[in-house]
């Protein structure tokens, strides 16, 4: 039987096991290397380094007298020659001696060139990419605001300047059953008293009022279990320092939801515009009135 490809992947708390999808395609080798890890990426690069002097390091040295003042026979030799070679560095000590080296050097040095073009490219772009660095509160509450029960959740900005043009989402995921399905996945955007910022520069409650049109009305603690609720959240902004676009996601499940609490004040105003935000009380939350 045909061994079945099995891929994992993690997305919050939920794993997603794909089967029968295809694990890789050569087309896609720039975005495998980007998300390696940097120990990964970086032993990826030097055993590509060595295998490759490997490689002219085996053809130097089939090459007979073809490197002048080689050691007759030496693979070390010709190894560390490749790697001056591929280098480009030449220290003067071992030479091409006749077509056959200068050949092999050749295209070793035009290999060195190219690859070194690849290595600095890549290494360019992780380090350019943008981080997003964005806190979520550890849970969601939902307690009352202005008389109305409220689902709220605090995020805030771990730069410190502010970002600009910050676009925030919530929505809503829970089991429901159709006519056709005991049991189908529904997902429904949740409206935001506010989902638009022009600068986001410390920290915030994103608040969605359970009125009537709410898809959370009526239900309780436990009716969010029963249906496997959970929230997503998300934040896309601009760092103006980059500048570029950045973008953070976080998932709640039902048992992340705390009823009847609220953050604690994190603000203090000093006057004359300036205030006072206490990070580590980010996640703090108190009974609601």
């Amino acid at each position: 039987m045909k061994k079945r490809d099995v891929v994992s992947v993690k997305a919050g708390h939920l794993e997603f096991v794909k089967l029968n999808a295809k694990r890789f395609d050569w087309r896609d080798t720039y975005h495998l290397v980007l998300t390696l890890t940097w120990p990964q990426f970086a032993l990826l690069v030097f055993g590509i380094y060595i295998a490759i002097n490997i490689v002219f390091a085996f053809l130097y040295w089939a090459g007979g007298n073809s490197i002048a003042e080689m050691t007759p026979g030496s693979f070390s030799d010709a190894f560390f020659f490749s790697v001056e070679t591929l280098a480009t560095v030449g220290y003067g000590h071992m030479y091409p001696n006749n077509f056959y080296g200068h050949t092999v050097s050749t295209v070793e040095i035009m290999t060195g060139m190219f690859g070194m073009a690849v290595v600095t490219g890549l290494i360019f772009v992780r380090f350019s990419r943008p981080t997003a660095r964005i806190l979520f509160s550890k849970f969601v509450v939902i307690g009352p605001f202005d008389g109305v029960p409220t689902l709220m959740l605090r995020v805030a900005n771990l730069r410190h300047h502010a970002m600009v043009e910050a676009e925030f989402r919530v929505m809503l995921i829970r089991n429901e059953s159709t006519r056709e399905d005991p049991e189908v996945r529904r997902f429904y955007p949740l409206k935001l008293d506010f989902d638009r910022l022009l600068a986001f520069p410390a920290a915030l409650t994103i608040r969605h009022r359970i009125d009537e049109q709410s898809p959370l009305y009526g239900m309780t603690a436990e009716d969010l279990k029963k249906t496997d609720a959970r929230l997503l959240a998300s934040i896309v902004c601009i760092d103006t320092v980059i500048p570029a676009p950045i973008q953070s996601l976080v998932d709640y499940s039902y048992d992340e939801i705390l009823w009847n609490r609220r953050f604690v004040e994190i603000y203090t105003d000093h006057g004359n515009g300036r205030f006072e935000v206490d990070y580590a009380r980010i996640h703090e939350t108190e009974e609601a009135d």
